[in-house]
């Protein structure tokens, strides 16, 4: 592919910014509104940001690191970047959508590239039960969280909760729980990305718990619905000897 208008946006940290100044004085460039395609400079957290930030335009993103671990993004070089962009291959992700209802009636909606948690907001555990698809799959677990993941999002706070690493073609998600205490020996749970997901908070005037998409909290939630958004596309280009599957496979083989 090949793009005839770019956008750069940056991270607020002092090496996005040095990098965005750069790139700026070597490369023609637009608004963000009216580019093909958007250069993403800082870490995974700022390409969370700009995928929800730019997911109506529906514009590809192409990030570069310049942030800390840079799990989607391309390594950082200011030289051919009208050359490494033609060759980028895409990867297309949809997001998951969550709604979530408060103590007080309220409904909240957000969307999450990497997952969804809900996590314990005192200094008791929580108490959730578990319907897939309407059915109760677990009618009591007691944590201090749980999480469903997509696959791009597997190798982030999912693996650090000990979930399993997801092929990004595999379709499924990963429903993974945070210091289960009760059943001691769930350890999760591999579901079809068709499958609607809620969770209902037991106890929740006890056992106040919040809900957080990437970076949206929704606090005192009573019962959340998780399901994939088949109805949004959201396009990453990455370098072909560093594309997202072949980095979500070595991560199964890191020491």
């Amino acid at each position: 592919m090949s793009f005839s208008s770019i956008a750069f946006v940056a991270a607020e940290s002092e090496a996005a910014t040095a990098a965005l100044a750069r790139l700026c004085r070597l490369y023609p460039h637009v608004s963000p509104d009216e580019a093909e395609v958007i250069v993403a400079l800082g870490g995974d957290g700022f390409m969370l940001e700009t995928l929800h930030r730019f997911r109506v335009r529906r514009v590809p993103i192409y990030g570069m690191n310049r942030g800390s671990v840079g799990f989607l993004m391309n390594s950082y070089n200011e030289a051919n970047l009208q050359q490494r962009l033609d060759r980028a291959q895409p990867v297309v992700l949809n997001p998951l959508k969550m709604r979530a209802r408060t103590a007080d009636g309220g409904l909240s909606e957000a969307l999450a590239m990497n997952e969804v948690s809900l996590l314990r907001q005192t200094r008791q555990a929580a108490k959730l039960r578990i319907r897939v698809d309407g059915k109760v799959r677990l009618d009591e677990l007691v944590c201090d969280g749980v999480l469903i993941s997509t696959p791009a999002g597997s190798t982030a706070y999912n693996l650090s909760a000990h979930g399993p690493i997801l092929p990004l073609g595999a379709g499924i998600n990963a429903l993974t729980p945070i210091s289960a205490f009760r059943p001691r020996r769930w350890r999760g749970a591999l579901l079809p990305q068709s499958a609607r997901v809620l969770f209902e908070i037991l106890e929740a005037d006890k056992r106040p718990v919040s809900a957080v998409a990437d970076y949206t909290e929704v606090r005192d939630v009573v019962e959340v619905e998780v399901r994939q958004d088949p109805d949004t596309d959201l396009e990453l280009l990455f370098d072909p000897e560093h594309n997202l599957e072949e980095r979500i496979l070595a991560e199964q083989f890191m020491p």
